[in-house]
């Protein structure tokens, strides 16, 4: 390569963060598009009617841990198409749907058909009493990458939009001093981290919206005692893993260092959150994947089949390997843990 092809490959690169804030929430971004995240990857909302019904019962646990108040908010973040949000919705007994009020947060258009009584916003609300439920959010908050150079010396990554990386500047400040805490990098040339800084600071402001509930992140997820050596970084489109390009055209991911996250601002004063995976979760909320009994198929053969259905559905949702193993982060504010 000539020394001015690489000045315009240069030039024409940017930090990943950068790239795929474009890219995903641009004019024409990924999460624009008309078909929504479902159009490309599955994730426990499209998987079965069974995981609304546990965000449901979830919510109906923060309502009697805050005493029924006359008004309960329900904050689905990320609300893609409003699937989980609408679900929950139509899973809540009458008392408690009564006194709800839903809102979807989503950079994407409203979608059409999606009830009245869903407050569709591109932001949190400025102060919320419930439940705030941000499924598979936090992976897509963008992040720059760092590389270990061959001097051995983390560096951000850069990206050109179609895909090509390139190594910049040294990381520095802030997202030195995370990488220090949360995922140090050892002098081994090629050595990958996200830099989660982000996510930590977007997580931070859905809970100090919380007046008084239960703020929950599900997500791909990794802590300190597992860090990925060489990062999470991918694509999806059309249902299928691919490379990372940030041109819009698929989704661009990372796992999330869910313990960084969770390391709130002492200066908040809120309980320890918990951590779980979503096994552990789900069946905290009375998921259970038990086959039906073999009886019921010959006394009521629809309701097996219709009670194998569910297993089936559960097990996916538990699954170890799968979606079973995405991490829960809990953070109770003003009441206690409303899971267990």
């Amino acid at each position: 390569m000539t020394d001015e092809a690489t000045r315009e490959t240069a030039d024409d690169a940017r930090g990943w963060r950068t790239a795929t804030e474009a890219a995903l929430y641009g004019p024409g971004g990924f999460y624009r598009r008309p078909e929504g995240p479902a159009g490309h990857f599955r994730t426990s909302v499209h998987a079965s009617g069974l995981f609304a019904e546990a965000v449901a019962e979830l919510l109906c646990r923060v309502d009697e841990a805050l005493g029924r108040p006359e008004t309960l908010d329900f904050v689905d973040m990320g609300a893609g198409r409003g699937e989980l949000v609408t679900g929950v919705l139509a899973a809540l007994p009458a008392d408690v749907a009564a006194r709800a009020r839903a809102y979807a947060v989503e950079v994407a258009a409203r979608p059409a058909g999606l009830a009245d009584r869903v407050t569709w916003l591109t932001e949190l609300p400025r102060t919320v009493t419930g439940l705030i439920f941000a499924n598979e959010w936090l992976d897509n908050v963008p992040v720059d990458v760092a590389e270990v150079d061959a001097a051995g010396v983390p560096r951000l990554v850069h990206v050109r939009r179609d895909g090509i990386e390139l190594l910049g500047e040294r990381v520095s400040g802030p997202e030195a001093e995370w990488l220090a805490r949360w995922w140090p990098l050892s002098t081994e040339h090629g050595l990958r981290a996200e830099i989660g800084l982000p996510r930590d600071q977007a997580w931070a402001s859905a809970v100090t919206s919380l007046r008084r509930g239960l703020a929950v992140a599900v997500d791909y997820a990794h802590t300190a005692d597992r860090r990925p050596p060489f990062g999470t970084l991918t694509g999806f489109r059309e249902g299928r893993a691919t490379a990372p390009v940030p041109d819009g055209s698929c989704d661009i991911t990372a796992h999330v260092a869910l313990d960084a996250c969770a390391a709130l601002d002492p200066a908040l004063r809120l309980p320890e959150a918990l951590l779980c995976t979503q096994r552990d979760a789900l069946r905290a909320l009375g998921l259970i994947s038990a086959r039906p009994p073999l009886t019921l198929a010959s006394t009521h053969p629809a309701a097996y089949v219709r009670a194998l259905a569910t297993t089936g559905e559960a097990a996916e949702l538990t699954a170890s390997g799968g979606l079973g193993d995405f991490g829960w982060l809990l953070q109770p504010v003003g009441i206690k843990d409303a899971l267990l």
